[in-house]
């Protein structure tokens, strides 16, 4: 099973960059059976490295879903229900987008899980917020869970 793990983010958005940091503490021990790597703002090298074929990608990223800040949540979106018509815009590739853009050009999407944060500051600025910081520790902990989890499945 091909499991990728892709921090994603702006390091120079706050929270934003709670992504980067993830797949930054995860590198130095990455999952087994998982490759991590850090994509930053770069969606779209993250929408051609997913033409490699991937059974499974976890993506680490702030997302905002009206929770308290620093909270973690595990979301799997519904690849069926993604729109593959909107055209791709190079210097706009988020994750929703970089989804869009893999449905659009035909790459195989296997199963997508996100783990996201809540954040608390994303205007510009350098770091992490203390609630956010402080999730780094758990997030990691998801991820491990999670590609543990999926790789039994296999």
């Amino acid at each position: 099973m091909k499991i990728l793990v892709a921090g994603v983010g702006n390091v120079f958005l706050g929270d934003d960059g709670f992504g980067v940091a993830v797949a930054d503490r995860l590198a130095g021990d990455p999952p087994a059976g998982a490759r991590v790597e850090d994509f930053g703002i770069r969606g779209v090298h993250l929408a051609y490295e997913l033409m490699n074929g991937y059974d499974v990608l976890v993506l680490v990223d702030a997302v905002a879903r009206g929770e308290v800040p620093g909270t973690v949540s595990v979301i799997e979106p519904d690849l069926a229900a993604i729109d593959p018509s909107p055209g791709m815009d190079a210097h706009g590739m988020n994750p929703d987008s970089v989804l869009t853009c893999c449905r659009g050009l035909g790459v195989p999407l296997g199963r997508v899980l996100v783990v996201g944060c809540e954040p608390a500051d994303c205007s510009y600025r350098w770091g992490l917020t203390e609630q956010v910081a402080e999730s780094v520790p758990a997030a990691v902990i998801t991820v491990r869970n999670l590609v543990a989890s999926v790789a039994q499945e296999a």
